[in-house]
């Protein structure tokens, strides 16, 4: 028996069979499409291509948006209108003749990481994910923590200093290709994260200014988040967390944090995730593995 799983973003749609311990059977990848209808035809064309060869019992969903598998609509906005207001879970059972669960997408990465990942070993851990802005998503008893209003793991919006800028304005790769491109007198639309850092792995003065305020925005909110929520661990996602050396250069900064403090004693844990696009597959699986234990 094997579980459907579909990882649904602006540019592409994800899918594959996965058995319940994990091990992924098969996988594939198609074009996002832009309309409603189209969107379920290629997700029953999936399905029914898939049974073919597997016994399927279910299906995952990873979506971007305010998703809330209990009324089965999705909230919120993104890059898919079509994906918003309306029972989808419903629809999807409907058409799928299975059961199924939605779960957003960087919630599914970091069931992906806590499940199978780096955080395997761990019952509670919160996951950064680390872009254009900053999401996340907050793991208890391997288990998403949603919140009241499905906002838990929303970090980016979180008060990153004195002048009230939200971390996705201090601690993404967004603002630190901002940063750089005004340091050096170049259109924004000229400079990216990537060219950013190549241009601090090379020595610029203005570039590693820019890198390292971005580590430091990042430090702030760890150490913090550590107080309020006090993980196990913490986990990195994003391609930045990628790099070498990304998650112990926050580590450094966390430290003279703890120092300057000095009171506090709990040093974070900060890894960098394992799994990169899989997780969210792995993720929406183990949302439906979790809804049925229920």
């Amino acid at each position: 028996m094997a579980i459907l799983s579909f990882d649904i973003g602006g540019s592409s749609v994800k899918y594959a069979v996965i058995e319940k311990t994990g091990k992924i059977l098969a996988k594939g990848k198609k074009t996002t499409p832009q309309e409603k209808e189209e969107f379920f035809r290629l997700i029953e064309n999936v399905a029914a291509s898939y049974r073919r060869a597997y016994t399927i019992e279910g299906a995952g969903f990873s979506f971007p948006g305010a998703v809330d598998d209990v009324s089965g609509v999705i909230g919120g906005s993104s890059a898919l209108p079509y994906i918003h207001d309306f029972p989808i879970r419903q629809e999807l059972e409907r058409r799928l003749s299975l059961s199924a669960a939605l779960e957003n997408d960087a919630n599914c990465a970091a069931l992906g990481e806590s499940w199978l990942g780096v955080g395997k070993e761990h019952e509670d851990l919160v996951f950064l994910v680390i872009g254009t802005g900053i999401g996340g998503a907050v793991v208890k008893g391997k288990r998403i923590h949603h919140g009241k209003h499905l906002h838990g793991g929303e970090f980016g919006y979180m008060v990153s200093d004195a002048s009230h800028r939200i971390l996705s304005e201090t601690g993404s790769t967004r603002i630190l290709a901002e940063r750089v491109a005004d340091a050096k007198g170049l259109p924004r639309e000229e400079m990216d994260g990537r060219k950013a850092f190549a241009l601090a792995d090379a020595g610029d003065a203005d570039a590693l200014q820019a890198v390292s305020a971005m580590y430091e925005a990042l430090a702030m909110a760890i150490y913090n988040l550590q107080y309020a929520i006090d993980p196990e661990i913490f986990v990195l996602g994003g391609a930045v967390s990628e790099r070498p050396g990304f998650a112990e250069e926050i580590g450094k900064r966390v430290d003279v944090i703890l120092k300057d403090v000095g009171v506090a004693r709990i040093r974070p844990i900060i890894r960098p995730a394992q799994f990169g696009n899989d997780a969210n597959l792995l993720g929406a699986v183990r949302a439906l593995l979790n809804k049925q234990d229920r």
